[in-house]
């Protein structure tokens, strides 16, 4: 079977956790996690921006949004993206605004976005679907136009590149995922990247139960006895295993993954471009280093690609239920487009170990079709 997505682990991560367990011997947050957050500091770029690191994607975007809101405050979101981008929403006590998406780009559809802001609307939330921030200056000139914060749940777009900064380097409060199948892992985590001094300070303290200035403490292997605590904090930070393991995957990011992922999704661009029946993602793969591969599949076909993908031994990915329909988040409104992408959508495979053999048996099964 060709896996839609795949961790790609190997000597040298195992070599790094067995540094960890040999010879640090702590296991907990420490002198790693400072120097992973370190290192993903110098590969963004500017030295402004402060990077924390944490055990998810989804406590990423939950801590962002604490920081800056408070129980009840609105927030617009694409309702097309992963349920976790809205429980971190709502844990923090906010409202997720679900709104439409382009059908272009698949990005949050700033004029559809405007209609739902409210007196309560406080913060917009892109979220760079496959790893695309092509609408980033948009988003900036809608926030600044609104008076709202931004929190860019950036977990696809690990690397990818706006106006040429690379994400994590600019802006207001920006979030990344770490998990398994990601552009890198850390096995499971997740970072916050801010300038604000006051952001950065929060989530600190906020992922270590709220004990205020023991991040400085556990980077030097130390932990507080006498200290106090004024927020409430959570079990969010992130262990020594998981920031070895994330400061090889960055290494092999710069030397192999980027460059990989782009190659890909560039090649399968070129092999669809002629098939009608698809209709591809707009992505410049000069900038964006893809985490999936979304395509739309015209005239009801979808499921049936599907069976004939699965009957190849080829894994596939439906990028994602639209929040708006789940029982938690339901809108009394409709998402037309956001809905009718949710049913020509498929993901097909893409992770570093697919190769030209691979990539050509897919798109043979998509012209095919």
């Amino acid at each position: 079977m060709i896996r839609v997505s795949k961790s790609i682990v190997g000597k040298k991560e195992s070599k790094a956790v067995e540094n960890v367990i040999r010879n640090v011997g702590y296991l907990g947050m420490g002198e790693e996690v400072g120097l992973f957050e370190r290192e993903l500091e110098l590969f963004f770029g500017n030295y402004d921006y402060k990077t924390v690191c944490v055990n998810s994607g989804t406590s990423a975007l939950h801590l962002a949004i604490e920081s800056i809101t408070k129980p009840g405050d609105e927030i617009l979101v694409p309702s097309l993206t992963y349920v976790a981008t809205f429980q971190a929403i709502s844990a923090a006590g906010c409202i997720p605004v679900p709104c439409e998406v382009d059908k272009n780009t698949l990005l949050i559809d700033t004029k559809d976005a405007k209609k739902r802001i409210s007196k309560k609307t406080k913060v917009i939330l892109p979220v760079f679907y496959a790893g695309n921030p092509s609408n980033y200056s948009e988003i900036y000139n809608f926030a600044s136009e609104n008076n709202l914060r931004v929190i860019e749940d950036a977990a696809h777009a690990f690397g990818s590149t706006y106006d040429g900064e690379k994400i994590g380097a600019q802006g207001d409060i920006i979030c990344f995922s770490f998990d398994g199948i990601k552009n890198i892992t850390s096995g499971e985590g997740g970072a916050i990247v801010s300038s604000d001094k006051n952001v950065i300070r929060y989530v600190k303290d906020a992922r270590l139960l709220g004990v205020q200035k023991d991040s400085e403490k556990r980077y030097r292997g130390e932990r507080s006895w006498e200290f106090d605590v004024t927020i409430q904090g959570y079990r969010y930070h992130m262990s020594n295993i998981f920031a070895a393991i994330g400061r090889v995957q960055l290494k092999r990011f710069i030397n192999e993954f980027a460059s990989t992922r782009k190659n890909i999704a560039k090649k399968y661009t070129e092999l669809l471009s002629d098939q009608k029946k698809v209709k591809l993602i707009q992505m410049n793969y000069d900038n964006v280093v893809p985490h999936i591969f979304p395509i739309l599949v015209m005239d009801n076909l979808r499921d049936k690609l599907a069976e004939l993908l699965l009957e190849n031994d080829v894994q596939y990915g439906l990028h994602y239920k639209p929040n708006h329909l789940l029982s938690k988040y339901k809108t009394s409104y409709k998402l037309e487009i956001t809905e009718k992408v949710y049913n020509q959508i498929i993901t097909i495979p893409l992770h570093p170990e697919i190769n030209n053999s691979k990539i050509k048996k897919i798109t043979n099964i998509i012209n095919n079709l």
